[in-house]
Formats: C-alpha cells, structure tokens, sequence
C-alpha cells in the first residue's frame, strides 16, 4: 500500500485531478466546494498549471471550453445554482464533442436554498444539463477514496468517448476528510487528439488543414446526422461502462438503492435489518449514467421489495422504478432541505417493508 493522507474531499478531489494530468482550472467560488479553486489556486502556479478564477461561472464553462477544444485536460468545479448557470455552456461542450470534468459539490435548493448537503440534482445531470439531445457520463462517489479514484476514470472516459463527464458529490464529501491514497502523479494521454485546434503548422511536413470546434449545424439533416452518431456512441457507453456495487443483495427480500452519501447511511440500516433478520441489501448506482438497470432489474426479480433512499423528495427513484419494470413493489424515503437521513429512519422503513 502507498502512502496515506488525511485530506477533505474537496482538496483530495483537486489533487487528485492534478495527479491525472488536469493543470488547467477555471471556477467561480460557491459553497460547499470553494476548497476546490482554493486548492488549484495555490498549487497550479507552481508546476506551471492555468488557474483562473473568472468573472462568473458562465465564463467559466467557456473557459473550459476553450481549454478542451486544444486538446488539454481541463476541469471547472461548482455547487448546483452555480451548475445551473454552466448549464448552457456544457451543452456547447457536448454538441462540440468535447472531452471535460465537471464536478458538482451539491447543496439544498431550489434558489440558493441552503448550503447543508443534498442530492437534489440528479435530474439535472442525468436528464436536463443543458438544452438539447445529449447525455453526460455521471459518476457518483460515496467516500473520498472513491471520489479520488473516479476522477481518472472521468478524465479517461470523457477523452475516449469525446464527452463532458460530471462528479456527482454533495456537501458531505466535499466537507468530510478521510485517508486517501492517491494514484502516481502521471502526465495527460500524449494521444493524438485529431479534432483539437492546436495551429496547422502550416509550411512544415506535418502541416494539416485547419480544425474548427463547432456545435452549430444550420442544416437540420446535417444536425440530426451528428446528434444521431453521438446518441449510437452513448448505446457504447451504455454497454460498456455502467458501475455498480452490491451488498448483500443475493438473497436480499429487500434491496435498498440508494448512491453517494446516502448509500453509507443504508448501508449501516442494512446490517442493522440483517441483525434483526431482516434479509435486507444494498445495490448502489457507481453510475447514475449509465444506470445500472440491468442490476436493478436482476434485483427486482427476486426481491419482495425495493426501497430508494435519497436526499431529496425522489428523483433517481424514478429510474429505479423503470428498470424494475413492475417485477416488485418500488418505495422511497427521502429527507431533503440539507437533512441527512439517519440509519435508524431507515431501518424503520425497511422494517415496515418486511412485515
């Protein structure tokens, strides 16, 4: 095993983007993610990294767009209001093709709401991040190790498939500080990346015809041929890149499904219903796009009961509810407004599902 470090997940999600060859940062300060720019602010300089705190995080997201389009590792880090604001933005990144990470530190809304953590954005990033037909690849971590190792794959994946991809975190892990071991500090892929507008060298063997980054199409089959090609690219990624964990789900009567920080306090109502002989589990969605649905649909052909658990008044329950596709009953208990559910209102509802 390397070595350990004790570090906040905002700082340990900054470093770990560092380690995975993003030297590029552009932000807006908002809490509970302000560690983040914080962090890049003092360490980027320093090993000859772009930190820019722009103006707004409209300008920010542009930025990123900017940074992507000549073909380097770039990284913005928000908390919802401030997400929404990027939203338009995004959009342009995903009609452009481009490769990016986003991270989302989440807090209570709508409005500015409160700065105590929630997961009231899971419709917006897996449903409406922006206008358009397009999808972001969304990872939602539950520990700050996972949050550290997620974000090499979200830096790897976005360049392979040429699309944003979003960390779906809340205040809990931006705030929480855990040991971590980080992965060896590496240099961004040296693959060629032919779409990115890095000059055409003109007057040299190497020279090629310029490279222009565009999302607007005026001809609609044009613009229906590209947005159908990207849409045959997410059924790859659909296929190939969903993650999942399941706990004691075998011979589970009731799966509890729950992602994030969440899924640590369901957990815990888990092996408390074990000990009470509840035959309870927990599938959680590493993925919230893709979604697991094939490991929801397994669950749901066994299971008495499912039971989705979330910081919000039920919004990924609604995809636990079409992949189960009326094999078992589909629950949910949610606490929102930054109120975190605790174990023990957790059990009472997997109790009253095994009576």
């Amino acid at each position: 095993m390397g070595e350990k470090f004790l570090m906040k997940g905002n700082e340990a999600i900054a470093e770990a983007a560092i380690r995975n060859g993003c030297i590029h940062f552009f932000g807006y300060p908002i809490t509970p993610q302000t560690e983040v720019s914080a962090y890049m602010s003092k360490v980027l300089p320093k090993i000859g990294g772009t930190f820019l705190q722009a103006e707004s995080e409209i300008a920010a997201i542009n930025m990123v767009l900017g940074a992507a389009s000549c073909g380097v590792r770039a990284m913005t880090s928000s908390s919802s209001p401030g997400i929404s604001l990027k939203s338009e933005g995004i959009s342009y990144i995903a009609g452009s093709d481009l490769p990016c990470v986003i991270l989302n530190v989440m807090r209570g809304g709508p409005g500015l709401g409160g700065i105590q953590p929630s997961q009231a954005d899971y419709w917006q990033a897996t449903r409406a991040l922006g206008h358009g037909d397009f999808q972001l690849l969304v990872f939602a971590p539950a520990t700050v190790q996972e949050i550290v190792d997620l974000i090499g794959t979200a830096f790897d994946l976005a360049d392979k498939y040429r699309m944003p991809a979003l960390i779906l975190a809340d205040g809990i892990l931006g705030q929480m500080m855990e040991p971590v071991e980080f992965p060896e500090k590496k240099e961004a892929p040296a693959s060629a990346k032919p779409y990115a507008t890095t000059g055409t060298r003109f007057g040299t063997p190497e020279a090629r015809k310029p490279n222009i980054v565009n999302s607007l199409y005026l001809k609609p089959d044009q613009l229906e041929k590209t947005v159908v090609d990207r849409f045959a690219r997410y059924e790859i990624v659909k296929a190939n890149e969903v993650r999942v964990e399941e706990y004691l789900t075998e011979d589970a009567d009731i799966v509890a499904v729950a992602y994030g920080a969440t899924a640590r306090v369901v957990r815990s109502a888990v092996e408390m219903a074990r000990e009470e002989g509840i035959r309870a589990g927990l599938l959680r969605p590493i993925t919230v796009w893709p979604f697991p649905e094939e490991a929801v649909a397994r669950a749901a052909g066994h299971a008495k009961a499912l039971l989705a658990v979330e910081m919000s008044m039920g919004q990924m329950v609604d995809d636990v509810r079409l992949a189960a596709n009326g094999a078992c009953p589909v629950s949910f208990f949610g606490r929102t407004g930054g109120i975190v559910p605790s174990p023990a209102e957790v059990l009472d509802q997997l109790r009253a599902l095994a009576r």
